[in-house]
Parts: C-alpha cells; structure tokens; sequence
C-alpha cells in the first residue's frame, strides 16, 4: 500500500503537466489584428478585475471560517485543529481551478476567433484545448491535493492504523475540512459569477436586440464587454471551482463510507475501499487525456453542427469506456472478495456493478439532458412554434419543457440509486458517483469550450469580422449550450448519488440509527430543507433581475446621451457596465452563500442530528428537482432562440432574425438565463455543500445531544420489542 498510495498525487501531476503543456500551446496561436486583440484585453483585464475583488472578500470569509473550525476542532476528541488548515488549503485549490480557467479562456477565445478565419476545424481544435487546459487542471488539483493530503495526514494521524480505528477516523475527519472548503468557494464562485454574467446579458439583449435592433455582441451597445466578461466570470471561473468541489466531495463521500466498510481480507490492512475512489478519480485523468485526441473533425467537414457535436461525443465516450475497462481490473485486482457495511454483505464484482451503474445513469442523463435542450428536438421546437404567437406563449411552452424534463432523468436517477445499492449497499451508492465523476475532466473540457466559443463570437462580431467567421462560433457557440446543458445534467445527478453519500455518512458519525420520519420535529425539518433550494433560487434570480434592471437604464442612458453611438462614431462607456455587474454580484452572492452554510448549522445545535437529517433529506429531494427543471428549460429557451438566426419554420412560413416569433424567443431566453446559468447549476453546490457543513459539525452534535439520540434509540427498541411480542404499540 505504501507504493500504491503515491500513484494517486502522482497522476495529479500528470494532469497538470498536460494542463501547462496545453496552456502553452494555447497561448503561441494567433490572436489576429489589433482590434481583436484590443477587445480581448478588455474583456481579460474585467475577468482578472472581477476575480481578484470576488477573491479578496473570499479571503476574509475563509479566514473566519476556519477560525471557527480550528476552535471545534481543537474542542473535539474526533477531530483536531488541522482541520482548519485543510479547509484552507481546499478554499486555495478551489479558487486556483477557477483562476487557471479563467486565464487559458481569455487567451483562448480571441485565438479560436482567428482561428475561425481559417477552418472549423481549427475553430474546434483550439476552443476544445483551451476548455481541456481548464479540465485536466480541476482534475489535476483536485487528485493532487486530495490524495496529498491523505497521505501527509496518515503519516501524521494514522501511520499503521487499521481502517476501522478511531485514528483513521479523524484523519477523514479532517479530510472533510478540504472539501468544505473547496465547496464554500464554489458556491460564492458559482452564484457570483453567475450574477455577473446574466445581469450582463440581460442587460444587453433587452436594450440591444430587442428595443434597438443590433445583432447579439454588436460594439455599439455598452454591455457587450461585460457581457463577455460575464461568460468568463459565470461559466469558466465558476463552473471551474464548482466541478472541483464536486469532484473532490464525491471521492471524500465514498472515503467516509469505506472507512466503515470491513475489507479486512484485502493485501492493504482493510485500507481498500478508501484507496478506491480515488484511485479511479486518478486512473479517470489518465484516460480523459486519451479521449482528447479523439476529438477531431476533417477540414472538408462543412458547417455543422453535427459534425462537432460528434467529435465530442467520440471523446466523452472513448474516455468512458476505457474508465469502465480500466475500473474492472482495479477492483479485481485491489478489493477482496466479501466485504459489508453496516450489516449489508456485498463482493468487489458487486463494487464493478455499482461503477458501471454509475457511468451509466451518467450517460444517460447527458444523452436525455442533450434531448431536451438541443436544437431540432421535438422540447425545442414545440417552444419555436409557440413563439409565433406571442412572449408569453413562448414563456409558458419553456416552463412546460422544463417541468416535464425532469421525469426521465428523474426515473434514471431512482433505477440508479436503487441498483448501485442492490449491487455494494450504500457503498456502491457512493462508488457509483466516484464511477460517474471519473471522467470530470473530459465531462469539463467538453463544458468549457462552450463559453470560449461564446467569446469568440463576441470578438468577431465586434471586430467586423467576414459574416462566414461569425457563422464557426455559432457553430461551436450552439454545440457549447447543448453541452453545457448536458453537462448540468450530468452534474446533478452526480451530485444527488454524493448527497446521498454524504447523507449516509452523517448518520453513521452522529451516532444516529436513522431518521425516523414519524417524529413530529423531523418531518417539520423535511419541509424547512425543502423549502431551501426555492428561497436561495428567488434570491439568486431576484439578484439577476435587480442588477439587469440597473443595467438597461445605464445601456438606455448611453444611447441617449452619447452621441452617434448607433453611428459607430460614439465610443460606449464600456467600464461602467462592468462596474455594474461587478458591484451587484460580489454584494448579492453572500445571502444565498450564508443560507447555504449556516442553515444546517443552526438545524443541527438546535434541534438535534435527526431533525438535521430530515432536513438534508427535504432539501437534497428538492435541490435535485429545481436543479434539473431549471437547467433544462433556460437550456432550451437559449437554443430556441438560436434556431431563428438560420431561419425556422412555422406553419409552412419561414422566420428569421428580428421577426416577431425571433423577439418573443429572445424574452425566454432572458427568463431563461438566470435559470440555466445562476441559480439552477448553484442546486448541485448548495446540496453537497449542506450535505458536507453537516457531515463537519456530525462528531460535535454526537456529543452534545448525546441524551437525546440515546432517548431516541431507547424508545425505538422499546416499540421493536413490544412488535415482536406482539403486543399493540401506543405512541
């Protein structure tokens, strides 16, 4: 085990050697003309302006945080003080993900904007490096720091303890604080940036394309720039640190539960089903780095959309069948032949069917994700159709798509769930997630492109660039929002199987038998934790609409006090919108994040772990559902509105930009915007994050209502007693 354990950190350092390898490679294309490279300066120095202010109130926030964790660590026998370290050092690596994305995307996007004056193909080649770069970093950090700092707190705490001792158990313990960390800052990262963004776009489309009549990133509108910033703020930096926590929440939730699980028959002193998660996590870069080199079109591919969209689905689905290969030999090779967790027997070729029901319901959710949000679909064109006759038609066919998307994914979801448990208990619950996440880094680089394309096509609009260049990016642009799409699919699905990892491991450290729902107090929680993902959805929408209004009266103030702006002889006053968008998200992120953080706080020191655990159970339910609904219908609002820029038709008459169907669509999209890149892909953060907040303060709420879960378990014997005896039991 001592050599094996290496391996992990090591395949870190693979992963970010590709990234400084890739990066450089990025970075040595051409960026084109002075113009272009003008504009991407703008829209690099507001990405790097709003990352360092966001950072700087981040940095106080981590401060007192582990403060606080440093004081009940040092305060509880199961844990100790480093836990404060760890969730600093998480907090770092989690901001250090969404610098590194933020830097290659705004290298990036002007470079695949030139590149676009020459092929797709070479458009396609450097967008998809670029989003790689960003990919195999998260993964990179995330393996590298994970798996460091086990080994250094084994040494430390555990140097030849068995899996099952009281050592090995705060040694996780205190791993927790590194994911509870890495998790805070996405949050704050994800719900920030995606303020940013939308207050930006909203802005921009609602003066611009609607009132004004210019094309989507014209020069003259004043809110372009942030607009574009926006992409890199939201979807980069914040989707940068938000993969990361997940990645690193999902191989400590399948640690946690395999410290329970007996394995003791094994060649690594019961040590294997800990090794496991993130030896795949490990393994999963490794093979992400192979899938690269499968996406490729030919140079004689023509513009399509198709022909992209396939490149990317040959490298998701290369990288994933060669995990699956790869996952069956590990765990033949390192689990033993029977193992059980908490009375539940189970065998390592139960472990590989769990991996496999993971990468399956993984596939599956992006395969049904893609459905309703790609164009051409049947979701997609029904809300086409009903922009023909009217905003609000268009409105209620979205909200429609969006409602119905969530029963398939859902039905994957529960299959999954109950068939990863049938395989390896709630171990195999856990791995399945660890299974699913193995291919983050592809899953990221297929996600990041996305926005890098976005940007292009800003820069080539603003630029004046040939109508044929513009014609790539929207290529790429348009695969981009299907995948993102997908790739928040996929997301909240993993994020569900790891909260309810999570979920399980919390019972098990606060020394609860269960959650017993018939109690009056836990199923007032059940409601209290459903209703958190809704306010913190109203509150991140509300922020959006807030900061969108203060920006179209500063867009509409500039038309009509800068003279010849509509000329193109008037400069806009760019840096004011910037300003605008900057100031509203860094105020408005710190209500969601503080609901997030100090709810199952103050549940848990109150009311106890169980009334705590209904409310992990309400709010998981809950989050997964507006998660998946939200996603979806922005998802297929934003591609409805694409559609029109080819042309679409409706009732045997063909509808174009500017037409009237071409505006209601635009209305969706902008009710769309906030749903699909604020508060929706916040839903998989906000219940993992709950989830781990939860799993931290678990050895202190074990002690302090000590009374109360033993009258609990008092009680519950007594009536299993009198069931067995036959005897009516009164409550």
């Amino acid at each position: 085990m001592d050599k094996l354990i290496y391996v992990i950190p090591a395949m870190g350092v693979v992963g970010l050697l590709y990234t400084f390898v890739k990066f450089a490679w990025v970075s040595k294309q051409d960026a084109g003309n002075e113009r272009m490279k003008e504009i991407s300066t703008y829209i690099a120095e507001g990405a790097m302006a709003f990352l360092k202010a966001e950072y700087k109130i981040l940095t106080y926030f981590v401060l007192i945080g582990a403060l606080l964790l440093g004081v009940m660590g040092y305060s509880n026998a199961n844990s100790h003080w480093s836990i404060a370290l760890a969730f600093i050092l998480g907090a770092f690596f989690s901001a250090l993900a969404g610098f590194i994305g933020m830097r290659v995307a705004t290298k990036a996007n002007v470079r695949t904007a030139q590149a676009a004056r020459t092929s797709l193909s070479k458009a396609l080649m450097v967008s998809f490096t670029g989003g790689s770069v960003m990919g195999m970093g998260v993964a990179g950090l995330a393996v590298l720091g994970l798996g460091g700092l086990f080994i250094i707190l084994k040494m430390i705490f555990a140097p030849d303890a068995a899996v099952d001792s009281k050592a090995m158990e705060q040694t996780i313990e205190i791993l927790t604080g590194f994911s509870l960390g890495a998790e805070s800052i996405a949050l704050f990262a994800r719900v920030g940036g995606g303020i940013y963004t939308k207050a930006a776009d909203v802005g921009a489309d609602l003066v611009g394309k609607v009132e004004k009549g210019i094309p989507e990133d014209d020069p003259r509108n004043p809110a372009t720039i942030a607009d574009n910033v926006g992409d890199n703020v939201g979807d980069v930096a914040g989707m940068g640190a938000d993969l990361f926590g997940s990645y690193v929440a999902t191989v400590l939730a399948t640690m946690v539960l395999g410290r329970e699980t007996s394995a003791l028959t094994d060649n690594f002193g019961g040590m294997s089903p800990i090794l496991l998660p993130m030896l795949i996590a490990s393994m999963g870069i490794l093979f992400s780095i192979i899938g690269t080199f499968f996406v490729r079109i030919s140079e004689n591919a023509g513009i399509s959309t198709n022909a992209v969209q396939k490149a990317l689905n040959m490298g998701n689905w290369g990288s994933i069948i060669l995990t699956a290969i790869a996952s069956y030999f590990l765990v033949n090779w390192l689990m033993p032949g029977t193992m059980s967790l908490r009375g539940h027997e189970f065998t390592k070729m139960g472990i590989f069917g769990a991996i496999m029901v993971g990468l399956t319901v993984g596939t599956l959710m992006s395969l049904i994700t893609e459905y309703y949000t790609a164009m051409g679909k049947r979701p997609v064109m029904s809300i086409i159709r009903q922009s023909a006759t009217g905003h609000a038609t268009n409105i209620i066919g979205g909200l429609a798509v969006g409602m119905e998307s969530t029963l398939l994914p859902i039905l994957v979801l529960a299959s999954g769930i109950y068939g990863s448990f049938a395989c390896a208990g709630l171990y195999g619950v856990a791995i399945a997630a660890a299974g699913m996440m193995a291919t983050t880094a592809m899953q990221l680089a297929i996600d990041a492109f996305g926005p890098i394309a976005d940007n292009a096509g800003g820069i080539a609009e603003m630029s004046e660039l040939p109508k044929e260049v513009r014609e790539k990016t929207d290529i790429l642009d348009a695969v981009g929002n299907t995948t993102a799409a997908s790739g928040k699919g996929f997301a909240i699905a993993s994020a569900a199987l790891t909260a309810l990892a999570l979920f399980a491991a919390f019972v098990g450290i606060a020394g609860i038998d269960g959650i017993n729902i018939y109690h009056a107090d836990v199923l007032a929680g059940l409601f209290v934790g459903g209703m958190i993902p809704f306010i913190f959805s109203s509150l991140a929408i509300r922020a959006v609409g807030e900061a969108a209004m203060a920006m179209v009266e500063e867009v509409r103030r500039q038309f009509h006090t800068i003279p010849g702006i509509m000329e193109g002889t008037g400069k806009p006053e760019y840096d004011k919108c910037v300003a605008i968008s900057t100031q509203a998200s860094l105020k408005k992120m710190m209500l969601p994040g503080a609901i997030a953080l100090l709810s199952p706080i103050l549940i848990g020191f109150i009311f106890g772990p169980e009334v705590l655990g209904g409310f992990l159970a309400g709010a998981t339910v809950c989050g997964v559902l507006m998660g998946m609904f939200q996603n979806n219908a922005g998802g297929a609002w934003d591609n409805a509105k694409k559609s029109f820029e080819k042309g679409v038709e409706i009732n045997g008459e063909m509808f174009y930009k500017k037409s009237e169907p071409h505006k209601a669509s635009v209305t969706g999209d902008t009710v769309g915007d906030p749903f699909k890149d604020t508060s929706g892909p916040s839903m998989n953060i906000l219940i993992k994050l709950m989830s781990i907040v939860s799993l931290v303060i678990a050895p202190t709420l074990a002690v302090i209502h000590h009374d109360k879960i033993e009258a609990n378990r008092k009680a519950q014997m007594e009536v299993l007693i009198k069931m067995d005896a036959g005897k009516p039991v009164k409550e």
